[in-house]
């Protein structure tokens, strides 16, 4: 099956994972100003692409807040979630801090700034951040606050499949609006049963590293697939098992080191969402799937469960 589009097509993403509340898109990297901000331009790339939806993930409530300021900033472009991260649940020290997450999202959800809760879910290959208990004790509080507000969840899994689906079933019927897992990795019997629960599945760099990546990507159904970058991680790189399906790809961009960054240019090793056309062509030559039909697919599915209204 042919993987071009038809000449008279123009691609439309939506960035459903993307950490713009990063410092790096402000040019510090670990506490030193390496060059100018340059977030406006990182912005305007992904804009020229096609990509005019950016969902700015919150990792705590601190950040839940800056993302929250980003899509005022960027009004009918960006949006946010609200939640805190696994690796992060160690942060919520007293009931206080719940109730300020819950107040916040419910107000940002009515004012049309936050569209999913999260990121939250289990991390087992990071405990040193944050110990099992504290996550799965912060996990099942943060999904009954997301069932009380009525949000699609934003959702991360390493290495916890069969607690993770469990307590996912435990709400199931509480969870309509579903949500995605973003940054799969899994085996492909987990990814049948994140689907078979309703819950799509979100593809980036990070989804396509190994040949057993590449084979659970050919069985996700099209109308449960979405697109990230999950920037500034989560790189497509030459290493792996998606290079040959982006290989010859030209951008309209130059790359270059931090220390020697330029107006315009992409910062070598920090991801962006203007790199969201690469996973499309990647997730489009693995199925052997037209990259139309594939682009598109992703739009709706997300549209529809974020509520994002039309381009």
């Amino acid at each position: 099956m042919s993987t071009t589009a038809s000449s008279d097509w123009k691609p439309r993403y939506v960035e459903i994972g993307i950490n713009l509340t990063d410092s790096v898109y402000n040019g510090i990297y670990h506490g030193t100003q390496r060059h100018p901000d340059d977030l406006s331009d990182v912005v305007q790339r992904a804009l020229d692409i096609g990509c005019s939806k950016f969902i700015v993930t919150g990792s705590d409530l601190e950040e839940s807040k800056q993302a929250v300021e980003l899509a005022k900033r960027y009004p009918g472009f960006l949006y946010a979630t609200i939640g805190v991260h696994p690796c992060s649940c160690n942060r919520i020290t007293t009931e206080k801090y719940l109730a300020d997450l819950k107040e916040l999202a419910q107000t940002e959800k009515d004012a049309g700034y936050c569209v999913a809760f999260g990121e939250i879910g289990l991390d087992y290959d990071r405990l040193m951040l944050c110990p099992k208990d504290v996550q799965l004790e912060y996990f099942a509080k943060q999904l009954d606050i997301a069932i009380e507000i009525g949000l699609p969840l934003f959702l991360h899994s390493r290495a916890a499949a069969e607690d993770f689906a469990r307590i996912l079933r435990e709400r199931l019927e509480k969870l309509p609006k579903r949500g995605v897992v973003h940054s799969f990795t899994g085996t492909e019997e987990e990814m049948l049963e994140l689907v078979e629960m309703g819950f799509d599945i979100g593809i980036n760099g990070c989804s396509m590293k190994t040949e057993e990546n590449i084979a659970v990507i050919k069985k996700i159904p099209l109308n449960r697939i979405q697109l990230e970058t999950d920037g500034p991680w989560c790189e497509m790189r030459a290493s792996h098992a998606s290079a040959p399906f982006v290989k010859g790809i030209k951008e309209s961009w130059n790359s270059v080191k931090k220390e020697k960054w330029v107006a315009g240019a992409l910062v070598k090793g920090r991801n962006e969402p203007c790199m969201i056309g690469r996973v499309a062509k990647a997730v489009a030559g693995i199925r052997g799937e037209g990259l139309e039909a594939v682009t598109e697919a992703a739009w709706e599915n997300s549209v529809k469960m974020f509520g994002l209204g039309g381009r």
